[in-house]
């Protein structure tokens, strides 16, 4: 979907496909067939944007058998798809029945994570629209926490360097302009987007940058005037955002509360829990900052007995439906998101022009809030898109054909 911002510039709104999970080069063209299609349909657009994950050995298929990426690019115009972006975070196995820590592997420090995110840029400047020149990658916030000492962050650095010369060689060779942006995510070497200011800096590559996701950065309890004003004042690219909204509890030492927030407790993904007992209030009625994060890794160790303090909110990363907050005790962190997609694209130049909501959550709810079948999940993303349309147009964007 695209948007024409008030300063002329074209804005670019997805979904990302990492909600139906496909390892192969034919499970991807299924994905536009089963699901991607039927989601433009129930919209009623002639064109819709989506934001593909392709796990290691589908971009590799790709990248080396130039047929293959011509009959993609084929299959999504023939479908009324496009692509301008693409999700690098998952490498692989992101459809198992186990996720957790495997998501952060191989991180920026192993040779993989280069040549991973190097074959997904020449895929993608393949797969671009004709009247589209910029493409945006979202990848690993360099590496999981936990065993990453000098020696490992100097790697990453010098991989993080050489992608830079390589996406300007391959702008060079195709008038393609693809940028790649860290995600910060709880639990990360980068966790917030102060995190990322200092590796980023450092690189000072204009097509190396930050991938702002609204549920990451609600999780983490960043406002969203601080978080983007310090990364526009050092002049790091929000390359793309990801429009998401974490679960949020506002009491948590209630028993109603925890029961509610063990429903969302399971075995496939990683849900990172956060609170701030310090909250101080940064501006009149405005979002709180925080000072003091405690957190767990996941939501069951946080329902543990003392394991986080429970007077002031938590917040888990657990991306819900943008549409449908949790039932009563809980809700989502949707505020976050609207007042971060008002700095991103409300102001006089957009900080930012590809946006891409991002729920991969949808089968790991509760099973009462799963969706039943592939048409019920195409439901839910067109209801996601469509609150998602309806937030552009009320900041003053106007929907293109």
């Amino acid at each position: 979907m695209r948007f024409r911002h008030p300063d002329g510039s074209t804005v670019h709104l997805a979904y990302c496909t990492n909600v139906h999970p496909a390892e192969t080069f034919d499970g991807v063209l299924a994905q536009l067939r089963d699901h991607c299609e039927p989601v433009r349909r129930r919209l009623g657009r002639d064109r819709l944007g989506i934001g593909l994950w392709l796990a290691k050995d589908a971009a590799h298929a790709l990248v080396t058998d130039p047929s293959a990426l011509r009959g993609l690019r084929t299959e999504l115009d023939r479908r009324g798809l496009e692509v301008v972006t693409l999700n690098g975070f998952p490498y692989e196995g992101f459809g198992a029945e186990e996720v957790k820590y495997r998501v952060y592997r191989p991180d920026w420090a192993d040779p993989e994570r280069l040549d991973h995110t190097t074959a997904l840029a020449r895929v993608l400047a393949g797969l671009l629209p004709d009247d589209i020149t910029e493409g945006t990658v979202s990848t690993l916030p360099l590496a999981w926490r936990t065993a990453y000492d000098d020696a490992r962050a100097e790697k990453a650095q010098a991989a993080l360097l050489t992608l830079g010369e390589r996406l300007d060689a391959l702008a060079e060779l195709t008038g393609r302009s693809i940028r790649v942006g860290l995600e910060p995510e709880p639990g990360c070497v980068v966790e917030t987007t102060g995190d990322a200011l200092a590796p980023l800096t450092a690189i000072a590559h204009h097509r190396i940058g930050i991938c702002v996701d609204t549920c990451h950065l609600a999780t983490s309890f960043e406002d969203p005037h601080t978080a983007l004003d310090a990364l526009t004042t050092a002049r790091v690219p929000i390359v793309k955002s990801q429009l998401s909204a974490a679960l949020h509890a506002e009491h948590p030492h209630l028993p109603e509360v925890r029961a509610a927030l063990a429903a969302f407790d399971e075995p496939r993904f990683l849900h990172q829990t956060r609170t701030s007992p310090t909250l101080n209030s940064v501006r009149a009625g405005g979002a709180p900052v925080a000072s003091g994060l405690r957190g767990t890794d996941d939501l069951g160790e946080a329902l543990e007995a003392g394991a986080l303090p429970d007077a002031a909110p938590w917040r888990a990363h657990f991306h819900v439906p943008l549409h449908a907050a949790p039932a009563a005790p809980l809700t989502s962190t949707l505020p976050v998101l609207k007042t971060a997609l008002t700095r991103l694209v409300g102001g006089r130049h957009p900080l930012t022009r590809h946006l891409e909501v991002e729920t991969y959550t949808w089968q790991a709810l509760p099973p009462d809030l799963r969706p039943r079948g592939r048409a019920q999940l195409a439901d839910g993303i067109a209801a996601e898109l469509t609150l998602a349309r309806d937030l552009l147009t009320d900041l003053g964007l106007k929907e293109l054909p």
